[in-house]
């Protein structure tokens, strides 16, 4: 019996995907289950399952964009499995036991000596005489007026003599290659990584984006996250980190200012009684935006264990659309890559983007006092369309003052209780 594998739906609106890499070869036996290629749709990069247990025929190429519904292999489901079926030795399996580099240097030398003559000589460089590079005496005038050297120049009078006609051809050189590799290299976009661009550009082309800027003194997480954060993990299995902060303190200030949690549909703005976070993270395939759905009802173990395990799903490939579609609000960290200073781009069609960067000990002016205290720069992107000026800077405001008194503004005063201690 032939089965036809079509390309099941992802999610929905998707209508077409990208062949990325088939990870069997024509002709293959593959088991019910096995993973047999990873195709690309706009938003994530999932694995194609087998459906039976069969000979496989590929009906479409790596790169190819086919429909979703659309035929991309037959599994002959009636062929057996071939006996005494065995992977095909590697060439070569690292430096370690055994002296694999000097086998592979053998081999080397063993094709080398069966390379076959094929009869031709390689061309004798042509030969140099004593006038080579040797410039005429109009030459030589007209090139010291260009700052030029008659040795670089390739003469075409007699005995390879630099003419007065090459030195008024000749170019000064824009740059002398250094003998290093100038080579390049093109290759084609995924399909998650063109629709990601194609989001930022309509980000910058159809939002009015502008960013506000403030800074945050951390000393005081700092300080509960040192006292607590052993015993958090021994008893919720996650880390205390920075995220859980953050989220919450952008869900009390989306409370505070629920146009932050708008965004345009039409003629009108759409306001949401509820917060579901986009966090944005770096995946094998580019960035990833998994959600954190009703983050408002979570609490800091629960924000934790949902970041842990849309990260970890991310980092894995195993993401699905699903938990990356909607979002009211997003959240993104250069700081884990060493930015200081950033102007994050609006998630579509959202209206408002937090960044965190990087923790730096810098003096600060504390009740009259130099203090050296760990700061963070932190910004935020708005739609002005919808978010005026004084919303925007009120909303990171109270960002600030929530991560700056988190007993207070996060934890109720009752830091046990918040943290399930």
């Amino acid at each position: 019996m032939i089965l036809e594998m079509k390309v099941p739906s992802p999610g929905e609106s998707i209508t077409e995907v990208e062949i990325a890499e088939w990870l069997v070869q024509d002709g293959d036996y593959v088991e019910k289950d096995q993973a047999i290629a990873e195709v690309d749709s706009d938003k994530a990069t999932l694995e194609l399952p087998a459906e039976a247990s069969g000979t496989i025929t590929l009906k479409a190429e790596e790169g190819d964009a086919v429909e979703v519904g659309a035929v991309v292999c037959l599994i002959d489901t009636s062929a057996s499995k071939p006996d005494g079926e065995e992977d095909a030795p590697s060439t070569y399996e690292g430096g370690d036991e055994g002296g694999n580099d000097e086998n592979v240097a053998q081999n080397l030398k063993k094709e080398q000596d069966q390379t076959p003559d094929t009869g031709e000589k390689a061309p004798n460089p042509a030969e140099k005489t004593y006038a080579s590079g040797t410039a005429s005496p109009a030459a030589k005038k007209i090139l010291a007026e260009k700052d030029m050297d008659a040795a670089t120049i390739k003469g075409t009078g007699k005995d390879g003599r630099v003419t007065k006609d090459d030195a008024v051809k000749a170019v000064p050189s824009m740059g002398t290659p250094t003998g290093g590799n100038r080579g390049s290299s093109r290759s084609k976009m995924s399909m998650l990584r063109r629709k990601v661009a194609e989001r930022l550009v309509e980000a910058k082309n159809t939002t009015a984006m502008l960013t506000t800027f403030n800074e945050v003194n951390m000393t005081p997480i700092f300080e509960l996250r040192k006292q607590y954060k052993e015993d958090f993990k021994a008893k919720h299995g996650v880390s205390l980190g920075f995220m859980s902060f953050f989220s919450l303190a952008v869900v009390r200030a989306l409370k505070m200012y629920p146009a932050v949690n708008s965004m345009i549909d039409g003629k009108e703005m759409l306001t949401y009684d509820f917060v579901d976070i986009s966090i944005a993270v770096s995946g094998p395939k580019g960035l990833m935006v998994p959600v954190i759905r009703n983050a408002e009802n979570l609490s800091f173990r629960g924000i934790e264990s949902e970041v842990k395990r849309l990260a970890l799903r991310a980092r894995d490939g195993e993401i699905t659309v699903d938990e990356m579609t909607g979002g009211t609000f997003t959240i993104t960290n250069g700081g884990v890559f060493g930015s200081m200073l950033s102007t994050p781009i609006i998630n579509p069609p959202q209206s408002g983007i937090l960044g965190m960067h990087n923790i730096i000990e810098r003096p600060i002016a504390v009740d009259g006092k130099v203090e050296i205290h760990p700061m963070m720069y932190v910004a935020l992107s708005y739609d002005h369309r919808i978010i005026d000026g004084k919303e925007s800077v009120g909303f990171l405001v109270a960002i600030k003052e929530a991560l700056e008194s988190p007993e207070e503004l996060l934890m109720d005063n009752n830091v046990k209780k918040a943290l399930e201690m």
